[in-house]
């Protein structure tokens, strides 16, 4: 594995998923309750009925209309394969059912961590965060030694606490870009916010907006028509983009923006991306203007 955080997560494969080299992990680890993300309840270690004996799920290509498109919207940035290949060197829970119950455990904790070395290595990137990119450097090479612990000590890890050492710095690099953008761009039109609050913009109506600059961090942008928007710029770290509308929104430049937040929204062909994410295959049959 590369401790080189100077390239996108396309050129270090460890941060982004390969099913190919996971046990099908978060089919089986993770939770979910029945609703419009799910056909029906599975308890958290219960392997997901549509996993196969390969650890490949049987409906991978039809999951949206099976029901279950929270599975579409679901990103480990790479932590599945990371525990199966280097944690548990290769030794599947199939196999070995003694150690499933702390492998599943080390899931949650490892996708943080992951979820982490991701952000940073993308603020890494830029030139206006030349000035902390050693401090950044510092967090990436701590937090990756982290992801090389053994299962036992990963699980028993601080990470609300480290966390927020991490968080401090993409917060500063955060201001640093959306410094770029003239003060009055910052923040969205008073006119189409007027009536919300706080980071709730539930099902707002900015559609055409000028947000450059702005600050979503965090935000519940569920059902939001986001349609021609200029997003250059913003910061969407934590946003819920649930059937959030981006149709031909202008996202290029966005920091934290993830490949499942796009997932989870509505778009169209027109959307326009940071170079190193992707129009989502359902905005291209179901485009947005």
């Amino acid at each position: 594995m590369s401790n080189q955080p100077f390239s996108s997560n396309q050129a270090n494969p460890h941060l982004s998923a390969d099913c190919e080299q996971c046990f099908g992990l978060c089919c089986v680890a993770l939770p979910y309750g029945k609703s419009s993300d799910f056909a029906f309840d599975k308890s958290s270690g219960t392997p997901c009925p549509n996993l196969r004996t390969d650890n490949r799920c049987g409906i991978h290509t039809q999951l949206r209309q099976k029901g279950f498109k929270g599975c579409t919207v679901y990103d480990c940035f790479g932590a599945g394969q990371k525990l199966s290949q280097v944690t548990y060197a290769g030794r599947d829970w199939r196999d070995y059912p003694e150690s499933a119950a702390e492998m599943f455990d080390c899931l949650p904790v490892m996708k943080q961590l992951h979820e982490m070395l991701s952000y940073l290595n993308e603020m890494l990137q830029l030139p206006e965060t030349q000035s902390i990119h050693s401090a950044m450097q510092k967090a990436y090479g701590e937090t990756e030694r982290l992801t090389d612990l053994e299962p036992a000590a990963i699980i028993r890890l601080d990470i609300p606490g480290h966390r927020a050492v991490v968080n401090e710095l993409l917060i500063q690099a955060s201001e640093m870009v959306r410094s770029k953008v003239p003060a009055s761009d910052k923040q969205p039109s008073k006119s189409k916010t007027k009536k919300l609050t706080g980071r709730d913009f539930l099902g707002a109506n900015l559609r055409g907006a000028d947000l450059r600059g702005a600050s979503f961090r965090g935000a519940l942008m569920i059902a939001a028509d986001l349609r021609n928007a200029d997003m250059r710029k913003a910061d969407l770290i934590g946003a819920d983009l649930r059937d959030a509308d981006l149709g031909g929104a202008d996202l290029t430049g966005s920091i934290f923006l993830t490949q499942s937040q796009l997932h989870s929204a509505k778009g169209s062909a027109s959307t326009k991306l940071p170079v190193h994410l992707s129009i989502p295959e359902h905005w291209l049959k179901g485009s947005t203007a």
